[in-house]
């Protein structure tokens, strides 16, 4: 098993990281918090040599983080199918409050992109990842990985023009 002091150690470097990576995509505080101390659970179980193995720690982690929310997103539409409750699923993707009027729209748009745009938007920006590593991360084709980047960036640049549209 990892050691406390490495495991602490992981948490110090990649915690934050990986939180902001979940709330991007989650879009909730609280599922993001419940996601992290899942991975972070799974973490210390692994066995101290296999995590020494691991060559890339941040992007280990992003991967995981990224197999959890899907779970996570997997285990909500079972529950809402099995409650009939097919259309509430709106709480997966609030907004979080910002600081600024741009802030919050750009929070807002985010929020509107579906879940796997949203995160290559996130891997691309914030953990300046390449598409080469993004789609190694999430085990797709680096084409995938791109047009995915592309259709988001274009769905967000509508989203401005409509606003600026909007307030004019």
């Amino acid at each position: 098993m990892i050691s406390a002091r490495d495991l602490e150690q992981v948490y110090t470097e990649h915690g934050n990281a990986v939180f902001a990576y979940l709330l991007n995509l989650s879009r909730s505080e609280s599922v993001s918090q419940d996601l992290l101390h899942e991975l972070f659970l799974k973490l210390s179980q692994r066995s101290s040599l296999a995590w020494r193995l691991v060559r890339h720690k941040r992007r280990y982690l992003l991967r995981s983080a990224y197999c959890l929310f899907i779970d996570h997103c997997r285990r909500e539409k079972l529950r809402a199918q099995t409650l009939d409750d097919f259309g509430n699923h709106s709480h997966l993707f609030e907004s979080t409050p910002a600081n600024d009027a741009n802030g919050e729209l750009v929070t807002e748009w985010l929020g509107k992109l579906p879940a796997d745009q949203r995160s290559i938007v996130h891997l691309k920006i914030w953990e300046e990842l390449t598409f080469r590593e993004i789609a190694k991360l999430l085990d797709i084709p680096p084409d995938t990985a791109a047009s995915r980047y592309r259709y988001a960036l274009d769905k967000l640049r509508a989203m401005q023009r409509q606003s600026t549209k909007d307030h004019a």
